[in-house]
């Protein structure tokens, strides 16, 4: 049987998971593929630092160079993390023709389109399926199971810290700060929570499952991001009283040819790539994706609705995904089709990303404001000079004090429409509180 050989970098937890799975499914995978991975050398920080899986020493080195450049590796998988040394590997493989397989969604968000030019450069291919949702293939479907799809619409829940603690607030009637804290202690989230709970994880995945499926490299600054840290456990009760479940999402909308000023000529596709927290309609799958659990809904204009649904993150999910990107990139080499299907095609070179202030949606919007009569027409006035309808009001019994929660839900509206208004409306002297807006989904 062929064999290939791996060089690693990484001997942390998705490097151990990746080292523990070849040791006890490296048969299975070779009988499969007709090919084995074999494993010459893994660079780490130290020998000594602790992992939960035991690796060798005879298999370790701190030198990441002698192992991508060690002239028996064929193939590398970054499994390090980072966006300054992890790109300088990346790109020291792919210049000696080497594939590359890397779990790194931050570095391909920053540097995806330097690091697929320069595998094309080099005629090397860089396989990254387990840097988003984990073990969910949805890069693989994207690249390969959708390769005759025109993508229409891609909604994401893909940061299971977020999901988790969405999920806890509404079937625990908790708030954020306390179920935040009960996540940290049980390791679900970070000490340092920021990355995940205000959007920027989700916004990395997100800006890469919309650069494959739309053809052009999305910018990450071009993402418009919101996190959860501002919903509180009303929130949820509200959408739930209305028929809804909240949801951090990533969101990405195939909206139509851009015009150009020059000439009247018409440009690329504009899509809307953005992150935020949505009301979720309790009818549809999304909203029944609970705990730490991933999902990505797929609408493609040929083979409609799908859905992928799994764990988002940790070791074995993620080693799964490096698994099966080792699996195509020895089957490439054993067959000498080193770019059987390139990682990125460019084929929308002048893509546009919509921005956020044009976005049109629905709303729901939480107020806090005095208990006294015409509270409610000074808000609908303001909204009214903003041409902006309201569908429905909700004023809850029950809430005493100096405000009260008033909860209207807003007809379709322009985002920039909503800013001005929102703007106005706290300003307004019966307003005791910024104003809570949450986009509705409807998934048309």
């Amino acid at each position: 049987m062929q064999q290939v050989n791996l060089g690693m970098i990484g001997g942390g937890t998705v490097g151990g998971g990746v080292y523990k799975a070849l040791r006890e499914n490296g048969d299975l995978l070779a009988s499969r593929a007709g090919v084995r991975i074999h494993l010459i050398k893994i660079a780490a920080k130290a020998f000594d630092e602790p992992r939960k899986v035991h690796i060798p020493h005879s298999l370790l080195t701190t030198d990441w160079k002698s192992v991508v450049e060690h002239p028996e590796v064929q193939v590398v998988a970054e499994l390090a993390g980072g966006t300054t040394v992890a790109r300088d590997m990346i790109l020291t493989a792919l210049r000696l023709g080497k594939p590359v397989v890397t779990a790194n969604k931050a570095l391909l968000s920053a540097h995806g389109e330097e690091l697929f030019a320069a595998a094309r450069q080099f005629g090397a291919n860089l396989y990254y399926e387990a840097s988003v949702a984990g073990g969910i293939p949805i890069i693989k479907a994207l690249r390969e199971g959708f390769i005759g799809n025109r993508i229409v619409r891609l909604y994401g829940i893909v940061n299971g810290t977020c999901n988790y603690i969405l999920t806890r607030m509404k079937e625990e009637g908790a708030e954020f700060a306390d179920v935040l804290a009960d996540a940290q202690r049980l390791g679900y989230a970070e000490a340092e929570p920021s990355l995940d709970i205000d959007g920027h994880d989700s916004l990395h995945k997100i800006g890469i499952l919309a650069s494959l499926a739309h053809g052009f490299w999305v910018d990450p600054a071009r993402i418009h991001c919101e996190g959860i840290r501002d919903l509180a456990r009303l929130d949820l009760e509200f959408a739930g009283r209305l028929g809804y479940t909240i949801k951090l999402l990533g969101v990405v909308k195939l909206m139509g040819a851009a015009v150009g000023r020059a000439r009247g000529k018409t440009r690329s596709r504009l899509v809307q790539v953005a992150v935020y927290p949505a009301l979720v309609p309790n009818a549809h799958v999304l909203a029944s994706v609970s705990h730490s659990f991933n999902a990505v809904f797929v609408r493609g204009d040929v083979v409609g609705d799908t859905l992928f649904y799994g764990r988002g993150a940790g070791q074995d999910p993620t080693a799964s995904a490096v698994l099966s990107d080792l699996a195509d990139a020895a089957l490439d080499l054993k067959y000498q089709t080193r770019s059987r299907i390139p990682p990125f095609v460019p084929h929308e070179r002048d893509g546009q990303v919509l921005p956020m202030a044009e976005a049109v949606s629905r709303y729901y919007l939480r107020l806090s404001v005095v208990d006294r009569p015409g509270v409610l027409a000074k808000v609908a006035a303001v909204l009214a000079r903003n041409r902006i309808g309201i569908s429905s009001v909700i004023q809850p019994e029950g809430h005493e004090g100096e405000s009260v929660p008033l909860i209207l839900m807003i007809h379709d509206a322009p985002n920039r429409a909503m800013t001005r208004a929102l703007g106005q409306i706290n300003r307004l002297s019966v307003v005791k509180a910024a104003p809570v807006m949450i986009r509705v989904e409807n998934f048309e």
